[in-house]
């Protein structure tokens, strides 16, 4: 059935039709919005693209910005550590430079050590346990020694004495009481040292002159009494007072023109030095005879220090020249002393030329070419090992210098191998040498134990690690000390032997010329080894002055060596 429109009557037909036209447009519709979507969504893909890509160039930059802060924080903190090493060297060096300038100079642990860590043996020592003593058992009491007299020390009998004697006047020799006269029952006696100032005199000599009143033929005159310098304007024993002044109490020389101008003996520093100089030279077959010596010993000292000389062709006023001191291990003792203007492996092997047996030195390399050249059996010096443990101590914050310190354990390592050397200073050899391979072996194992663990961690330039790495290197030659029983442990004798040479360079500071220096050095080797010998140097060089210009044959000259010389009675 139909129905019309406008009346609403229904017709199926159409409403079919309708009804497909709307779903038709419905699905147009739906199409139409679906590909709407699509193209939202593939827009919407493509600037989530965009954003993406974006996005991730934002991070690779940031990663890169971060790398680059990384490595830059990486710089910096290495910059850093850097700085901080080096400042921590600085007052490191600091430290130790202010200790050399301020400081005490001896390396003694406390002041009641009297020689170098020599008296810590009653520190190191165990204490020793109280003894049980069972019931009805004695205890044996040592005898007790009685405690010396304290008091100054009693003068010189060999001394010249004058006796002034004080007594009462004779009114005073009777006894108020009974009137009788006082008898002598004796002397209170009390020493006074006097001195005898300085006395100058002139010696005239006067050689007569004789002729013939006949003939004529000529005119005889007394023979010259032999002179050390001839035509010198000073005698031997001046001469002498001269020398052993300036390099045995370090007096110079323009002190000494003041002081015997002072009584009367008007004398230029030129003059004084002149003669000095040709002292020096006149006395270098002694000095000959002292070199032979020394290189006949079967142990020889080696060491050297500084000289300054103004006047050396070739060669700055500023440049440093060397002094090189050799002393005899075993033998006479010889203590000599050379001026070289170098400090060359060249000039250390024409010293120790002809050297036999073993050679005791410090670190520099020109010992090592000496012994390898002249085949010596090369030992160490422990106090020098010692010496750089003790200045890398010394350098630290005193919260820092504690038991676990390294520095601080190799000294007290070391201690112990100077604590059984003492105790067997005054033994045999055969016992010293037992007391080695038993007792300081062990030691030596720990100290070598302890440079192996600290060696690559402290750094090389510290010195702290200095010390570790000359220990390292030094260790066979600090070791041989362990072969035999005569070897010393350090080569403290040879720096005792310069001492004297160092004090007096604190006063005159330099020589002006290298024929002065050679004086020096040789004037040196005879006071030295006079004090070695034990004679007075002033006495010996007057016997020698005296007894120099007559001798003519070697065995002359062998006569007047210290340890032979026949010296006057005072």
């Amino acid at each position: 059935m139909r129905r019309c429109a406008r009346t609403g009557c229904c017709d199926t037909g159409e409403r079919v039709e309708a009804q497909r036209s709307r779903e038709i447009c419905s699905r147009r519709v739906n199409t139409h919005e679906m590909l709407l979507s699509k193209q939202t969504m593939r827009a919407n893909t493509n600037n989530n693209e965009e954003e993406l890509n974006r996005l991730r160039g934002q991070l690779a930059r940031s990663l890169r910005e971060r790398e680059a802060l990384s490595e830059q924080h990486e710089a910096l903190a290495s910059e850093l550590r850097v700085v901080r090493t080096e400042r921590d060297l600085l007052k490191e060096r600091l430290n130790a430079f202010m200790r050399k300038l301020f400081a005490a100079k001896s390396e003694a642990r406390g002041s009641e050590q009297k020689d170098l860590f020599f008296n810590e043996a009653e520190q190191l020592a165990p204490t020793p346990l109280p003894v049980e003593v069972a019931p009805g058992e004695g205890v044996e009491v040592p005898t007790h020694r009685p405690r010396p007299k304290r008091g100054r020390k009693p003068l010189d009998p060999a001394l010249p004495r004058e006796v002034i004697r004080h007594e009462l006047s004779a009114a005073e020799r009777i006894c108020p009481h009974d009137g009788s006269v006082l008898q002598e029952i004796g002397v209170e006696a009390s020493e006074q040292l006097d001195i005898v100032p300085a006395s100058v005199r002139v010696i005239r000599h006067e050689r007569v002159k004789y002729a013939c009143p006949c003939c004529r033929q000529g005119v005889h005159i007394a023979p010259a009494a032999p002179k050390l310098l001839p035509k010198a304007l000073l005698t031997e024993s001046a001469l002498a007072w001269v020398i052993a002044a300036k390099y045995q109490d370090a007096l110079p020389l323009y002190r000494q023109a003041a002081i015997l101008a002072r009584f009367g003996g008007e004398l230029s520093r030129n003059t004084l030095a002149g003669s000095v100089v040709r002292v020096g030279a006149a006395v270098q077959p002694m000095v000959n005879l002292l070199r032979d010596s020394l290189l006949d010993a079967d142990l020889i000292h080696g060491d050297e220090t500084e000289l300054q000389v103004l006047k050396e062709p070739g060669r700055a006023a500023q440049r440093k020249s060397y002094l090189w001191v050799q002393m005899s291990g075993c033998g006479p003792p010889v203590r000599l002393f050379t001026y070289a203007p170098s400090r060359s492996a060249k000039t250390a092997l024409e010293l120790y030329e002809g050297a036999r047996g073993a050679l005791l030195s410090d670190g520099y390399e020109a010992y090592a070419s000496v012994a390898a050249a002249q085949k010596l059996v090369h030992l160490g010096c422990w106090a020098h090992a010692r010496r750089k443990f003790v200045e890398a101590e010394a350098a630290l914050p005193k919260q820092s210098r504690t038991s676990d310190h390294p520095a601080v354990q190799f000294i007290a390592l070391i201690a112990e191998l100077y604590v059984l050397e003492a105790s067997a200073r005054d033994a045999e050899t055969a016992e010293r040498l037992r007391l080695r391979q038993t007792a300081s072996a062990p030691v030596l194992a720990k100290i070598e134990a302890l440079t192996l663990l600290h060696l690559h961690r402290v750094l090389p330039q510290s010195l702290l690690g200095r010390a570790l790495h000359y220990l390292h290197e030094q260790w066979p030659k600090l070791v041989r000390f362990l072969d035999d029983g005569h070897y010393p442990i350090d080569n403290n004798a040879c720096e005792n032997a310069i001492r004297p040479f160092v004090i007096g360079r604190k006063n005159w500071l330099f020589s002006d010329t290298v024929a002065g220096a050679q004086a020096s050095a040789n004037l040196y080797s005879l006071i030295e080894t006079a004090k070695a010998n034990g004679i007075e140097p002033y006495r010996y060089l007057c016997a020698l002055f005296a007894a120099l210009p007559k001798a003519s044959r070697l065995e002359h000259y062998e006569a007047l060596l210290p340890w032979r010389i026949a010296l006057p009675s005072q």
